[in-house]
């Protein structure tokens, strides 16, 4: 193997840890997220190459723990103690003056103040600099083990290292796995979204993220990491100060709430610092509830020593909650971007947390039947969070007979029908995909590769088009003219000449992608291509009716229904019309099948392949006369099984169903 080979990977490896250090930790990215997926990826394919390079503590490592049943559990090198809380200035001098008369009446010690993030706490192992192990708090003397998952925190280093800092055998640091306050609104927007349960907040967000059986969906979700604390503090080091162990955490590029730590040598200065938290505390990206004031010196804390549940020398001054009661007057109904119907509470208005409430969450309908709330009832609101107010519960019943809060029977914004999403979902949707309300995400939809394929439009132009009224169905895209285009930001000429070419390169596709971009619910790109080949054209397919779609092979009455249904909306009808006078293809070609290994066999794909998207894979088969499926069955030929197969791999060996490597793949379709 070449010493080039060698030295590339090595470049490449710390070159990422580089920038995922200055994206998830400085918050100063100097690449853009294509760039930096291009460094991965070009990583990836080079140990692919050489698997023999590849080591634990590479990027490309972090998603690869096994589904774990259980979590083992890990004995702490030293008691992980939670702290004792003050809720007042009062009890925090009280404190104080406690940690005077145990330093023999000496009250003029220096404390270090830090944020305490609203999140759980995990221990990390470092030994000759790389990750060993992560482990909860659990009961403080025993935690559980949650290594793979905590590989995934992307602004947890795999590898420690920096600029004058020198690494310890082995290395210990406690801290706080959270999420920012915009990334857990964003978690709750695409659950309501999706029909699933909203997370509470986000702190048993960051939780239940951390202790996922699968470390895959630990990695799906935005957690992050600081270090607030030491575990065991190797002599070498030769740290006296707590502040000093969190500037060598920095050095070492792990995480930091606050550098320099603000420190105070006086009760009435830690307050001051403490209101001046407080009064900043709307505009910190994360949660915090109170901040965490500890003694400095490292020998003065061991003076202080703990008591069975907590350190003498440290305490949690938290803020007071952000509660208030009002009325509720009526309900009002949002619709999201995926059709999701949200009802929103309007109450009488009422201070809280320093703002003025009128409107309320009440995320879903199952969360109403929870709450058991009703227009006119009292309820006791909350900003969790700081930012999304929510109904924590009823705290009195209205006068005369309350109106009960029911799904709306159609769509506020486009009259379209709704209904209760599928099963297992909580969300009621509008199930018209051309509601306004919709269009934004309908729009890139309708543009991405899966659709029509129109590169330039992307989310900065479709959100500009439509805030300008420029666009407000699929069909106005081929209305735009070039003055339109260079009125948005960014848009020269040269660029709006572009997407326009892209736009009218668009009507060729074939009909199969236009299904597709219409994003009919339950018909993504294989049940688009099945009734494109079978119907031929778009006036044949619109006139089908729900029982002449069932007897469809691979249609089953919900999807049949689905399309059935969205063909018989006026909005439909209107918007098809507008494309034909477009001259937008409504026409599927006749697919050319070629004799080969593959004809009349179906295949199932699992896993990352190295060579193809599972899109460009699947279109193969097809085109090789064979058959792309999703699930495995005693039908089934072959499994094809790339990096990282899961279970159907497992269930095709139990079966008996042959398993092809990627390689294996490619010599029977004939590549190299």
């Amino acid at each position: 193997m070449s010493e080039r080979v060698l030295r590339e990977i090595d470049e490449l490896r710390r070159e990422i840890e580089r920038h995922e250090h200055l994206y998830y930790v400085s918050d100063s990215p100097e690449v853009t997220d294509k760039e930096f997926d291009d460094l991965l990826q070009k990583l990836k394919a080079l140990e692919a190459r050489h698997p023999g390079l590849i080591t634990p503590d590479s990027p490309t490592q972090r998603v690869g723990g096994k589904v774990s049943a259980a979590f083992k559990p890990v004995r702490h090198s030293r008691p992980m103690l939670s702290l004792d809380n003050v809720y007042s200035e009062d009890e925090f001098r009280e404190w104080w003056e406690r940690a005077a008369k145990g330093l023999a009446g000496k009250d003029d010690f220096e404390v270090a103040i830090e944020p305490k993030m609203d999140g759980t706490s995990l221990s990390l192992v470092y030994e000759k600099g790389l990750l060993r192990s992560a482990a909860t708090r659990g009961d403080g003397e025993a935690g559980e083990d949650v290594t793979a998952n905590a590989r995934t925190i992307r602004s947890i280093p795999l590898r420690l290292g920096g600029r004058g800092a020198s690494v310890p055998e082995v290395f210990e640091c406690r801290g706080e796995v959270y999420i920012d306050k915009k990334d857990f609104e964003a978690l709750n927007r695409d659950a309501l979204q999706e029909g699933k349960k909203t997370f509470v907040n986000p702190r048993n967000s960051a939780a239940g993220s951390l202790r996922q059986k699968d470390p895959a969906v630990t990695a799906e979700r935005p957690l992050k990491f600081t270090v607030h604390s030491a575990g065991e503090i190797p002599d070498s080091m030769g740290v006296k100060k707590h502040s000093q162990f969190i500037e060598h955490c920095r050095k070492l590029r792990l995480p930091v709430a606050a550098f320099p730590i603000p420190t105070a040598n006086t009760p009435d200065e830690a307050v001051r610092i403490y209101r001046k938290w407080l009064e900043d505390r709307p505009k910190t990206a994360y949660e915090i509830d109170g901040i965490v004031v500890k003694v400095n010196d490292l020998g003065l804390q061991k003076s202080l020593g703990m008591t069975a549940k907590s350190p003498r020398w440290a305490v949690a001054f938290k803020f007071s909650a952000t509660q208030a009661e009002t009325r509720v007057l009526s309900v009002e109904y949002s619709v999201g971007r995926t059709g999701a119907v949200t009802p929103v509470a309007k109450v009488s208005p009422v201070e809280c947390g320093g703002v003025t409430i009128s409107s309320v969450s009440l995320h879903n309908f199952d969360e109403v039947e929870r709450l058991g709330v009703r227009i006119g009832d009292k309820v006791l609101i909350e900003r969790a969070g700081d930012v999304i107010p929510k109904v924590v519960r009823v705290s009195g019943p209205g006068g005369g007979r309350p109106a009960a809060i029911a799904p709306p029977k159609a769509c506020p914004v486009c009259a379209g029908q709704v209904l209760r999403a599928d099963e297992g979902e909580v969300a009621y949707r509008c199930v018209n995909p051309l509601c306004p309300a919709q269009l934004e995400r309908g729009l890139l939809h309708f543009a991405s590769r899966d659709g029509l394929d129109i590169e330039g439009l992307g989310e900065s132009a479709v959100a500009q088009l439509v805030a300008k009224g420029l666009v407000k169905d699929f069909s106005d895209i081929y209305a735009l003219k070039k003055d339109d285009l260079t009125g948005l930001e960014l848009f020269a000429d040269k660029k709006a000449e572009n997407l326009l070419a892209n736009i009218e390169a668009s009507k060729t596709r074939p009909l199969s992608k236009l299904l597709t971009g219409l994003g009919i619910r339950h018909v993504g790109e294989k049940v688009a291509r099945v009734l494109a080949e079978r119907f031929g054209t778009l006036d044949a397919l619109s006139l089908a009716k729900a029982e002449d779609l069932e007897k469809i092979q691979e249609l089953g009455p919900v999807i049949s229904d689905s399309v059935a249904s969205f063909f018989r909306l006026k909005s439909t009808r209107r918007i098809i019309e507008k494309m034909k006078e477009a001259g937008v293809n409504f026409s599927e070609p006749e697919r050319s099948v070629k004799e080969s290994a593959l004809s009349g066999k179906t295949l199932v794909f699992t896993g990352e392949l190295a060579s193809f998207s599972r899109q460009e894979a699947e279109s193969l088969v097809l085109e090789l006369g064979g058959k792309a499926s999703s699930s495995v069955s005693k039908k089934t030929d072959f499994v094809v099984a790339g990096a990282d197969a899961g279970s159907k791999a497992e269930k095709a060996a139990k079966l008996g169903v042959r398993i092809l490597t990627e390689a294996e793949f490619k010599k029977l379709i004939g590549r190299p």
